[in-house]
């Protein structure tokens, strides 16, 4: 039987990238899942995806970041699949700067999408889960429920030009382990996956320089230099960076029944190098 069978999760920005992986591969074990994305051709092909493999799926497209999204994403899931058992909290970019040329702007916009956000989603699925719990317990019939936030290595260790990214990531890691003392008693894990050198759009090598990608409006610049990268895989012991597919499987780890008795935790995804 597949492990996640008649669970619904919801993950955050996975149109593209991880976070499609993750949501291909919670749907491959029977979850139904409400994917996101900024735009909705990404993640309604993500559900296009997970429908041609048999599951179920539906798109809640916007910005994780916009003022009423949580609650519009916490609500599609119960509304439209009656329940909510799995929230990974994955969506994110970066905007790098040292600190003395990083802006204000920058600085916000890069707490907002990994902190606040996440603060935002857990706070809204609150009263869902605390009355699914009270059923749970009435009915005798008790389901452990899960939460995967995102973190990285540079929220772990720290990493130059990323003074926003870094705290934020570590401030994901302090919400983790609030979340899991407050939810214990819903008999809800909640765990933390750190990221480390992971092969997506944002990290991919661009031997003509940086692309560009647009957030809400804004250009980023993504991609990183290829001898740059080569180097930061001659320091991880497993000797290349991470794939999607390789993110995912962390992520459904702490998922699965096999974590139930685990939460309050930061599982680092790196290849063995971390940091």
């Amino acid at each position: 039987m597949s492990k996640l069978a008649n669970k619904v999760a919801v993950v955050t920005g996975s149109g593209r990238g991880i976070g499609r992986e993750i949501a291909l591969k919670l749907a491959s074990e029977g979850a139904r899942v409400v994917v996101n994305d900024l735009d909705a051709q990404p993640a309604e092909e993500t559900v296009s995806t997970i429908e041609a493999m048999g599951g179920e799926a539906i798109a809640c497209i916007g910005s994780v970041t916009a003022e009423g999204f949580a609650e519009r994403f916490i609500d599609t899931a119960v509304g439209t699949f009656g329940a909510l058992d799995i929230i990974v909290n994955n969506a994110g970019y970066t905007w790098d700067n040292v600190v003395q040329k990083m802006t204000d702007e920058q600085w916000d916009a890069i707490l907002d999408v990994h902190l606040k956000a996440p603060f935002r989603i857990l706070r809204a699925a609150q009263p869902v889960i605390r009355d699914l719990s009270k059923q749970d317990a009435a009915s005798g019939d008790i389901r452990a429920r899960k939460v995967v936030n995102v973190s990285s290595i540079a929220g772990v260790s720290g990493n130059a030009g990323q003074a926003n990214y870094a705290s934020a990531k570590a401030g994901v890691i302090g919400l983790t382990r609030a979340m899991a003392k407050e939810w214990g008693r819903y008999n809800v894990t909640v765990n933390a996956v750190a990221f480390g050198l992971i092969s997506t759009r944002l990290t991919d090598a661009s031997a003509d320089g940086p692309s560009e990608i647009d957030i809400a409006g804004q250009k980023i610049a993504v991609g990183v230099n290829p001898e740059l990268l080569k180097a930061a895989e001659r320091a991880i012991p497993l000797g290349r960076a991470g794939t999607a597919s390789d993110a995912a499987g962390a992520v459904f780890l702490l998922c699965s029944p096999e974590s139930d008795y685990v939460s309050g935790q930061t599982l680092i995804c790196g290849g063995g190098w971390e940091g």
